[in-house]
């Protein structure tokens, strides 16, 4: 299990939301919804901004668990640092206290720790609230991803195209994205993966298909993109590893996860699809058969 110096601002936030006043709760909404900027401004602008004193934005920031406003704002600079760090800042960060061990091990165990943390955060009520909007064929389901997140967007969407209809996997340039948020109805969903380096495409994206009634739903990392303050439902997906790369394994993993669960929802309907795209494969030959 994380400690507690391992967790954002934002997962400490949300860990402990429950147990707040409700002036802390209010804060607490304030924070989370213009993160990490507010955060990083004084204890009067804080206030003033929420809608609470002063004492209570320091209260929150010691029932956090920092020992004052300046340490939890010194952890959100970190943060926000981490979030714009290129590939060689990433490589160059583990690589100044990697182990003596071979890199297998190193990324294994990075992966394992964040599935733990990510695992230890999730909660099933907002899992099974993402299923039952995944699950419902009255939605038409727009799918889109970044730069690299890219391909867990066309990952999702070539598996969950097999077990529903109505799914869009909206095109990499964004100068056509206008033109996917024409079609949107009230109650579709979209489905947006975007990790740090955020995207400002992706965000407007967001923005645009909320205004227009659609509902987003976002795989992110422990930060979270700016896009989550559109969304109905997130996941933040612990991404570090020993590279100059962030690691899709947990994402990945809830991706599988969701999909699994959208599958047995509707298990009858999806049988009958898998047979009829069982039918199209042999009628095109495209899998080898050897009886």
């Amino acid at each position: 299990m994380a400690s507690t110096a391992d967790l954002t601002v934002a997962e400490r936030i949300r860990s402990r939301f429950a147990s707040l006043t409700r002036a802390e709760r209010q804060l607490a909404d304030a924070l989370l919804a213009s993160y990490p900027v507010l955060g990083l401004d004084s204890i009067a602008s804080v206030a003033e901004a929420s809608g609470v004193s002063g004492p209570t934005v320091v209260r929150m920031a010691k029932k956090l668990g920092f020992a004052g406003f300046p340490e939890l704002q010194a952890a959100l600079r970190a943060e926000l640092e981490a979030t714009i760090s290129t590939p060689i800042a990433k490589h160059d960060g583990w690589a100044a206290e990697a182990p003596d061990t071979h890199i297998l091990n190193r990324f294994a165990e990075a992966v394992m720790e964040n599935l733990r943390q990510t695992l230890a955060r999730i909660d099933p009520e907002t899992f099974d609230a993402a299923v039952g909007l995944l699950s419902d064929r009255e939605r038409r389901i727009y799918v889109v991803g970044g730069r690299i997140s890219r391909a867990l967007a066309d990952y999702f969407f070539t598996h969950l195209q097999v077990v529903r209809p109505g799914l869009t996997l909206i095109a990499p340039n964004a100068n056509t994205w206008p033109h996917y948020v024409l079609n949107m109805q009230p109650g579709d969903l979209l489905v947006l993966f975007d990790v740090r380096r955020y995207e400002h495409d992706l965000l407007r994206l967001a923005e645009m298909a909320k205004a227009q009634g659609a509902v987003p739903l976002v795989f992110t990392d422990q930060w979270g993109s700016p896009a989550t303050k559109h969304a109905a439902h997130s996941f933040h997906a612990r991404i570090e590893a020993p590279s100059a790369w962030d690691s899709s394994v947990v994402t990945l993993f809830i991706v599988e996860a969701l999909i699994a669960a959208v599958q047995d929802s509707g298990w009858v309907e999806t049988r009958e699809r898998m047979r009829s795209l069982e039918a199209l494969f042999d009628q095109t030959r495209l899998f080898r058969k050897f009886v």
